[in-house]
């Protein structure tokens, strides 16, 4: 364990690296059967060993890292020191050789293609829609209505994604590619965390021919969502429109392929992430009333009689840090991984060719060390003047760089991040404003898969502001 105060937040002195021992496994498998039945506790528990803490992936070496700056070094050092490891079958047949997945040149070619799609002034462009698209859904609830809200965000979300990147504006297209969308990422966690991911590729499981035939589907659409955009003559500003435009420094296109890889990535980032987030969001803020009743008296104060859009958001601090915290508490993206390359380091610590490093937002995001009551809702902790954040609150205490790193970090950080965020403070924003939530469902679960989704169905009552 590195240095410092268990008892509250800041930055503790660090101390050399010390290697701990993992929890004891059992042959040919090691700690996999643990990690599997509950991975979200598998790394509480290592991080309750320490920092740098050796366990077993089946028979592979595999390192737990805890600290920020250990996991800020694992980030930005992936294209140097580390590389992208091979994430099994299921999440390749989903994500193909996207930008997510792509290593070396290969990568920086096609970072350098998609990036200029989600720009902050290209984000700007999609605001509008994110905004109209939950306008529509709060004119059909109804005060004492009841919801999932779970379907209710993932419907929402879809929409977003097939208007802003595919550019097509159906209930049909987005139920098609959303129902594939779902079942593909559950199995792409049921295969990760399982006994599948020790199987070769070449093994047929019924959950990879699931995963097959939902990609089949994906596949299928977007096809026929290209084809009718290079068959159009018209100009269009989705994402999809730009990435079909995009050329690399040699004048050379994205590929029909990597088209598709890239769309379904995007997909990924501005439907699965905010979706998620806008479940918890809501469970959260159902739970804490006294959060509830600051976030709408920012939204009052902010936005009077209108709407919000992309202006407003800069002025929508408490929203953001809504966000965040909800972010925080459940990050969709709950584990990032890279392997040792031969002279690999970590804090000055060699770490030996072909370990797998992996680390979690889950454990880290809730170390006692980086958060005073870690496991309270309190966006205030990322507010200027917050005694967490070091502007001028009453303890001067710090979260650390990488304490929170929901979309990754470095060279690889994820390209959506600033879509993602918009679409969830305006989103919010919109309902917010017209409605609470009163989340009726207990016991909910967190369930790794792809990203990080409730186990049930997220039952809640509409109850109109006055």
């Amino acid at each position: 364990m590195r240095g410092g105060d268990a008892g509250g937040p800041g930055t503790p002195t660090r101390e050399p690296a010390v290697f701990a021992e993992g929890p004891r496994g059992v042959p040919l498998l090691g700690n996999l059967p643990a990690f599997g039945k509950d991975p979200l506790a598998f790394f509480e528990q290592l991080r309750e060993r320490g920092d740098f803490v050796r366990w077993r992936f089946g028979r592979s070496r595999a390192l737990f890292i805890a600290h920020p700056e250990d996991i800020g070094e694992l980030l930005t050092e992936i294209e140097r020191t580390f590389d992208q490891p091979d994430l099994g079958i299921a999440f390749r047949t989903l994500l193909g050789n996207g930008v997510v997945v792509a290593k070396g040149a290969d990568w920086r070619r096609k970072r350098s293609l998609v990036q200029p799609s989600v720009r902050p002034k290209q984000v700007r462009s999609y605001a509008a829609t994110m905004a109209e698209c939950a306008v529509d859904l709060a004119d059909r609830w109804t005060d004492g209505q009841r919801i999932d809200i779970k379907k209710e965000m993932a419907a929402l979300t879809q929409l977003i994604a097939v208007r802003t990147i595919f550019g097509v504006d159906t209930a049909a297209d987005a139920e098609s590619i959303g129902r594939a969308m779902d079942i593909a990422q559950k199995e792409i966690g049921a295969e990760f965390s399982g006994i599948g991911a020790l199987l070769p590729d070449w093994v047929p499981t019924p959950g990879r021919a699931r995963i097959k035939r939902a990609t089949a589907v994906i596949d299928a659409e977007v096809s026929r969502v290209v084809s009718r955009h290079r068959d159009g003559d018209t100009e269009r500003p989705d994402l999809l429109s730009r990435l079909l435009a995009a050329r690399d420094e040699t004048g050379a296109r994205l590929s029909d392929r990597e088209i598709r890889d890239e769309t379904v990535t995007l997909y990924i980032g501005g439907h699965e992430t905010t979706s998620s987030t806008l479940v918890w969001a809501w469970h959260l803020l159902s739970r804490n009333p006294r959060v509830r009743d600051a976030l709408t008296e920012e939204l009052d104060r902010v936005l009077t009689d209108h709407e919000p859009g992309h202006d407003d958001y800069a002025s929508l601090t408490y929203t953001q840090a809504v966000v965040k915290e909800t972010l925080r508490l459940y990050p969709t993206i709950w584990l990032l991984t890279g392997l040792a390359k031969e002279g690999a380091t970590i804090g000055g610590t060699p770490v030996p060719a072909g370990t797998r490093v992996w680390s979690s937002q889950w454990a880290t995001h809730r170390d006692p060390r980086w958060y005073g009551d870690p496991e309270a809702f309190r966006p205030e902790r990322w507010l200027t003047g917050s005694p967490e954040n070091g502007d001028g609150g009453a303890s001067g205490e710090e979260i650390p760089e990488y304490a929170w790193f929901p979309f990754g970090g470095g060279p690889r950080v994820c390209l959506g991040t600033r879509f993602a965020l918009v679409e969830a403070v305006l989103v919010l924003a919109v309902l917010a404003r017209r409605f609470h939530l009163d989340v009726t469902a207990d016991g909910i679960r967190p369930v790794p898969g792809l990203t990080l989704q409730p186990d049930r169905d997220v039952l809640a009552t509409v109850r109109a502001r006055g």
